[in-house]
């Protein structure tokens, strides 16, 4: 119960803006289509009597947003083909509205689905395609299918001259209007449905093969129009254009038309506006700027990011297979190797990488892709993911602009760069290309934007030879798709595209020859990597990790339901009296970002920058540096006891949990070492690292770097030397080092000294010879 009441607790005192907020959409509850999400979606389209014309969009995609113009415009346009046609659309960006996107089969950004009248199940729509489509050409593709799915009022197939000739006797109205034109015309059918909410009066189209009824009016011209009047007079519409707006304008101004809608105002009988449906939610978007600064990195996007790449684009599939699975897994390994996340994200990303790979069947299915993304099994090492999406360095003017595709192209830069550093773990140049060129390809939602970069891709990826020239690969290509988009609808007023890195950002990476721009890309170089570096990742707007433990640990159910916290070490913790502890280095460490945040940002940088360059990160060493000093005191460690605790292999660690849980850790233990496995980055556990290090005194920010080196010098030890090393620090080892050849030398002295000493003796008279 205790335990419970903390989790409460925890979860009460978390910042509202760290909550999931509803993501604002494209349209506006003021604009002539009906805002669907997952409450109203299957409840408005299923079992309808009205068909309905649905758009399925993503916020951030730059298709959907050249989209938007046309979508609204044919909404406006077609506004009048009510009941017959509803328009509607559908932010699968919300993350409320992601399962409903998914059962309706979305996985690209815009798609078009038409429901006929009474469908029963989302699979019943069938796609529109708006390929470059006007809206012209949209509104005819909705009356194909309305003809074709639909066979209820209004008629849109042709009259036949018997219908026509009988029409007054069955129905009670004053006009009858008949649209003369050929097979392959819409003006018949666009004008029906447009005429369809006014009273006393009905068209019809008739095609130019009835000749009966052509040759009886004498009719020349296709498309024409004619006026039958129910008594009995007939004439031809004169109009100045032969198109549908004059038919529809001259029809709607006869006298005795009257419009149904304003029938029903004037009985006081409401309806709701046309943008909203019964229960529908409409959230008025609502910016909170953060401060942010574009020469600083943020882990907030990145962790956002990673959240909506892993759990947002891949979870729309109902099944992974092949290519898709392949390139998934490329992309999850190369997060795993290089993210230098906060601990609890690098066990995230270890663990959901080994799970990927122990996958042995050709398919996963959405449902335990989930499962694995939850992380919700109790786990031996805390793994946690962020459930939210924060925007700092790529928040935009509206909630529309920037965001997720700004923070795709930082993550895969960082990425790039991380690879360079650590040559001896990658397996090419194109790992992390490769990667991205895959998960751009088989899960980015934008089609549009997944085939651009598809292109330049295909064009000149393969020639990309090292490292480096990958970093310079992927900078070039963001600048063109920079420069392609300058002055698009796309991009945010606010924060205008431009050739990255500015002037007044690195002066020095811009060059004139024969008064032409050239940049300097060896000092660019040298930019990229100080920029997307660890030491340049901040923290502001992040969720404390005890605010993520404690919103998974109330997902996590075992048994009869009981809950309990994700953290397999934090039973072990709590018996041990350490929680109290735990909850008082969070509060100091809050304080402290606190005091960081009221400095001024260049004097936090260079502060922060300048103790992490100097900081030398070590293992504890068996050598006392300093009695005086408790801050540098060091345990001497027992290596009798060291070796039983971590010589063994992870899998012979599990087979032997019942005997390991007799064991208790030190809380001054050396950091785990990495098991003999082929993919070590797997068994190192960085929570464990990351509550050593805190106590050396390192702040947040500091941790990311000195982590992620922990765990890449791990990494790059070889098998021999890890067990050589074990226990020992860098400073314990080159002390060994520096004794060897000071030995060695000794050695060879005292060997010169009696050689040549035999030698002199030798030339003595009376020395014996043999």
């Amino acid at each position: 119960m205790a335990r419970l009441l903390l989790l409460v607790l925890a979860l009460a005192v978390a910042p509202r803006g760290a909550r999931p907020q509803p993501e604002a959409g494209l349209y506006s509850a003021g604009d002539p289509l009906v805002l669907l999400g997952a409450a109203t979606l299957e409840r408005s389209v299923l079992n309808s009597s009205s068909a309905w014309a649905v758009e399925f969009y993503a916020s951030w995609c730059g298709h959907c947003k050249h989209f938007a113009p046309t979508w609204r415009a044919l909404a406006a346009d077609v506004l009048e083909w009510r009941p017959a046609v509803i328009l509607g659309a559908v932010n699968c960006a919300d993350e409320s509205n992601e399962k409903v996107c998914r059962d309706f089969r979305i996985t690209r950004y815009p798609t078009l689905k038409f429901f006929e009248a009474f469908c029963r199940s989302p699979e019943d729509g069938k796609m529109i395609s708006h390929v470059d489509s006007s809206p012209q050409d949209l509104r005819q593709g909705i009356i194909t299918h309305l003809e074709k799915y639909q066979d209820v009022y209004p008629p849109l197939k042709p009259a036949s001259t018997e219908e026509v000739r009988g029409f007054f006797q069955k129905n009670k109205i004053v006009y009858l209007a008949l649209i003369f034109e050929k097979n392959n015309s819409f003006v018949g059918r666009e004008v029906t449905l447009d005429m369809q909410q006014y009273t006393n009066i009905a068209v019809r189209r008739v095609l130019s093969n009835e000749e009966e009824l052509v040759n009886e009016h004498n009719v020349t011209t296709f498309p024409s129009a004619y006026l039958l009047v129910s008594n009995g007079s007939f004439s031809r519409i004169s109009v100045q254009e032969e198109a549908r707006s004059s038919y529809t304008s001259f029809l709607r101004g006869l006298s005795g038309i009257n419009d149904k809608t304003l029938i029903l105002k004037a009985q006081n009988i409401t309806t709701p506006p046309p943008s909203r449906v019964p229960g529908a939610e409409h959230p008025t978007e609502t910016t909170h700027w953060k401060h942010a600064d574009n020469s600083k990195l943020y882990m907030a996007d990145l962790e956002s990011a990673l959240h909506y790449s892993l759990r947002g684009e891949t979870e729309r599939f109902s099944v992974l297979e092949g290519e898709r699975l392949a390139a998934l897994k490329r992309y999850v390994t190369v997060l795993a190797k290089y993210f230098p996340g906060r601990p609890y994200v690098k066990n995230f990303l270890g663990s959901l990488d080994t799970w990927l790979k122990n996958q042995k069947e050709s398919n996963i299915s959405c449902s335990a892709l989930e499962e694995a993304l939850k992380n919700k099994k109790k786990a031996p090492k805390p793994a946690i993911l962020t459930h939210t999406m924060t925007w700092v360095g790529c928040q935009g003017s509206k909630s529309h602009f920037r965001g997720y595709p700004c923070s795709l192209w930082i993550l895969f830069h960082l990425l790039t760069v991380q690879a360079s550093k650590y040559k001896a773990r990658a397996a090419e140049p194109l790992e992390v290309l490769g990667a991205m060129r895959g998960y751009i390809r088989y899960f980015f939602g934008c089609r549009t934007c997944s085939e651009h970069f598809e292109a330049m891709a295909a064009e000149s990826m393969n020639q990309v030879k090292s490292l480096d020239e990958a970093i310079l690969w992927l900078w070039s290509r963001h600048n063109r798709a920079n420069a392609r988009l300058a002055g698009d609808l796309t991009e945010d007023p606010k924060f205008p595209k431009m050739q990255w890195p500015p002037p007044d950002m690195c002066p020095s990476c811009h060059n004139e020859v024969s008064g032409q721009h050239v940049w300097n890309e060896p000092t660019v170089l040298r930019f990229l990597k100080m920029h997307y570096s660890p030491a340049n990742i901040y923290f502001d707007y992040t969720e404390p990790e005890r605010i993520l433990l404690a919103r998974q640990s109330q997902e996590v159910e075992v048994g009869d339901g009981e809950k309990v916290m994700g953290d397999g070490r934090a039973d072990m913790r709590r018996k041990e009296g350490g929680e109290n502890r735990r909850e008082e280095d969070m509060e100091e460490e809050e304080e402290a970002e606190e005091r960081r945040a009221e400095e001024p940002d260049g004097v936090m940088m260079e502060r922060e920058v300048g103790v992490l360059e100097r900081r030398e990160l070590h293992r504890p060493s068996i050598i006392r540096m300093n009695p005086r000093g408790k801050e540098l005191e060091e345990d001497i460690v027992d290596l009798d006891s060291f070796s039983e605790q971590h010589f063994k292999s992870k899998a012979l660690k599990e087979a032997a949990l019942a005997a390991s849980r007799k064991r208790r850790l030190s809380k001054r233990d050396t950091i785990p070492l990495l098991m003999a496995d082929d993919d070590g980055h797997q068994a190192f556990d960085y929570v464990a690292a990351w509550e050593r290090l805190r106590q050396r005194g390192l702040d947040s920010k500091q941790l990311v770097g000195a982590l992620e080196e922990e765990g890449s010098d791990s990494l790059r030890k070889s098998q021999w030397f890890r067990v050589l090393g074990l226990g020992f620090s860098r400073l314990d080892v080159s002390l060994c080092i520096i004794l060897y050849c000071l030995s060695s030398v000794c050695l060879l002295g005292m060997y010169t000294f009696f050689r040549m000493r035999l030698r002199s003796r030798k030339g003595r008279p009376g020395f014996p010879v043999a």
